[in-house]
């Protein structure tokens, strides 16, 4: 197979991870000639690599002696236990007149913030937060867009040694106290309104219903995004982001020093058996995994524009804000890829921004390359895109003939790096490479310092260029490692999610195969994690709302792969008697609209008069999943009432 792209020789000569091994190997005396040697010397060497990734990157901390304690134990091992370091303090390393950041709010709002006016915010953010009672391991909850105001919270509580948390404002109140319920937050910050296709969406009345109902909380803080005094009397404790910040003046900002594994965020999983788990990550760990994954698989470099749609509540806000530690200018955007702009058709509006700010780096999901793509978008004709260097794709496999559209609508010369990791990470396992060449529909290499492979069903490594499929796993420690789960003391939530496959490995869920370039080919999920348009579901998010229904007695909800994607099929178990007519499942949807988000809508509902399940009484997600993509169900013998499965068979032809 030819790629479709090759980097050139001054390309490579010029990348930072050229750079890194030629310093890797006069450092440690190695001959790492080429990527896959480095990869195989940076997971067998990982206390020399993750040192020479501190020093390239230059960390500003303390580093001590002592790089890796516990080496061997997979969880347990813990990295650099005599650091000190702030990862805020290394994300506002610079003090000039350079944009930090560049906002656009759709086309209704756009601002820009020097690296000098971030930090005068998250000073003044930071003596507030203090000021409210937060101190070294409290937690900060923010409900917000991707706008300029959720990055100084961040900034600010991490340079107390807080803890941050995200959601969107499209979740909805039940969703919202699912997360940050179980965290007790000391504050929140969320928004008076966003803008979302042209239109305005009020969130004041669910930021006072969230504020009542956390009783942790000693103050709401509203940002104004359409009003500049939004009216904030009906919320408790609430008081409008001017206020709060209005008695301070800027000044020098004191960075707690942290050990490397303090708390830094709180992520959460997806909730596919019950409110979602709680996923503690530190600053070592994202800081020092963001640098290795921005300058040497990304090429990112000081003064680059670097952008990724996202919101607050997914983690690639986390992995893109970490860009200001690599001293890229971040360019956010909040509002619908899609909204209709004056001078252009929808899909067009990331090209203008592309273009309007000489952005380099273009991070997106595999859904909307795919959305434009069949929009007939062609941005190599209609955009200057010459800046660009690289475009990330994740949230779900990139199709093959989505690499083929980036190379002959987009740009030729582009590096497509499609990257694969996840909340738990809170980074990658799989990403691009500025020295290698990209094949159509294979994610570059494993990342470096991480001990990836491919596993079958007895745990015994899958060898590249098989095209042999299994379960992706990690058989050695990194720094990006959870440092366990919130609410988990003895760690047992933690093990049972990661590590009770494959004793000691890392199982991650996702079915992969190692190519003959040594590359990766993701074939989804390996466990029933919803996952449409990229963004992953749990599917108890889903019953706890569509349950709440007086005419269902019980759902069941499965992805079905659909036209290069997944869409939401919901089926329904009703009262006797009853029937699912239109405006039941009408109400259906806007129950769980309401509740969670658009995202987690059904794109299908089905009526039937069985649920199958367990002997224990679990439901079967994975069987139905496998009768309606007409796949063997194993270990049917498993079941109280096999015979619920032919129900659904029954109903596989009404999703055709």
């Amino acid at each position: 197979m030819e790629p479709l792209w090759r980097p050139s020789a001054e390309r490579i000569a010029a990348a930072r991870l050229s750079a890194f091994m030629t310093a890797v190997n006069r450092r440690w005396h190695v001959d790492c000639s080429d990527y896959t040697a480095l990869w195989r010397w940076s997971v067998a060497q990982p206390e020399a690599f993750w040192t020479s990734v501190w020093d390239q990157c230059a960390v500003l901390g303390e580093r001590g002696d002592r790089v890796l304690e516990n080496g061997d134990r997979m969880p347990g091992a813990r990295w650099f236990p005599q650091a000190r370091i702030n990862y805020a303090q290394n994300l506002l390393r610079r003090d000039d007149d350079a944009d930090a950041l560049v906002f656009w709010g759709e086309a209704k709002v756009k601002r820009r913030l020097s690296n000098r006016e971030l930090y005068a915010q998250v000073s003044r953010c930071a003596q507030a937060l203090r000021g409210a009672g937060v101190v070294a391991g409290d937690r900060v909850a923010a409900y917000l867009p991707n706008m300029p105001e959720a990055l100084i919270a961040m900034l600010a509580t991490a340079s107390l040694g807080a803890i941050w948390s995200s959601a969107s404002p499209d979740f909805g109140v039940q969703g919202v106290l699912d997360r940050f319920g179980q965290i007790e937050a000391k504050v929140l910050v969320c928004v008076d309104a966003y803008w979302y296709n042209g239109r305005p969406v009020d969130c004041l009345a669910r930021n006072a219903e969230v504020a009542a109902r956390m009783p942790s909380l000693a103050r709401t803080v509203v940002v104004s995004y359409l009003d500049e005094v939004p009216d904030v009397s009906a919320i408790r404790n609430g008081l409008r982001w001017a206020d709060f910040i209005a008695p301070f003046a800027a000044g020098e900002i004191e960075f707690a020093a942290l050990p490397f594994d303090h708390p830094l965020f709180i992520m959460f999983s997806s909730g596919t058996t019950g409110v979602p788990k709680c996923i503690v990550h530190c600053h070592g760990g994202a800081l020092l995994q963001h640098l290795k994954e921005h300058q040497l698989h990304g090429d990112v470099r000081p003064n680059d524009r670097l952008f990724y749609f996202t919101t607050c509540g997914w983690m690639m806000w986390n992995w893109l804000v970490s860009g200001l530690a690599s001293q890229a200018t971040l360019l956010l955007y909040d509002g619908s890829p899609f909204v209709q702009t004056p001078a252009g058709q929808a899909g067009t509006i990331l090209f203008d921004y592309a273009e309007a700010e000489h952005m380099t780096h273009f991070g997106t999901s595999a859904k909307f390359i795919d959305a434009i793509a069949k929009a007939g978008l062609k941005p190599r004709e209609t955009h200057r895109l010459e800046a660009l260097r690289t475009m990330f794709s994740t949230g779900s496999p990139l199709a093959p003939e989505s690499f083929d559209y980036v190379y002959r609508d987009l740009k030729v010369d582009v590096l497509l790096a499609s990257i694969s990791g996840g909340t738990d990470i809170l980074s990658c396992f799989a990403l691009g490479n500025p020295i290698l060449p990209v094949y159509r529909g294979e994610l570059q290499c494993r990342g470096l310092g991480m001990a990836v492979n491919v596993f079958d069903d007895e745990g015994q490594p899958i060898p590249a260029g098989r095209g042999e499929r299994g379960e992706l796993v990690c058989t050695a420690p990194f720094p990006a490692m959870p440092i366990g789960f919130w609410n988990d003391a003895d760690g047992a939530k933690y093990h049972a999610a990661y590590f009770d496959r494959f004793a000691s490995v890392w199982c991650h869920g996702d079915f992969v195969e190692l190519t003959a370039h040594d590359g990766m080919i993701i074939h989804g999920r390996s466990d029933a994690v919803l996952n449409p348009g990229g963004v992953r579901i749990g599917t108890a998010e889903i019953y706890r709302q569509v349950e709440q229904l007086p005419e269902v007695v019980e759902s069941l909800v499965i992805g079905q792969e659909w036209e290069n994607d997944v869409r939401v099929v919901l089926f329904v178990k009703l009262r006797d008697d009853m029937v699912l007519d239109e405006l039941l499942i009408s109400r259906i949807k806007q129950q769980v609209r309401d509740n969670a988000t658009p995202r987690h809508v059904p794109a299908r509902v089905l009526q039937v008069a069985d649920i199958p399940r367990t002997k224990s009484g679990k439901i079967v997600e994975l069987a139905v999943r496998n009768v309606v993509h007409g796949r063997v169900v194993k270990n049917v013998e498993a079941l109280a009432n096999p015979e619920a499965l032919d129900l659904f068979r029954d109903r596989v032809e009404l999703l055709s």
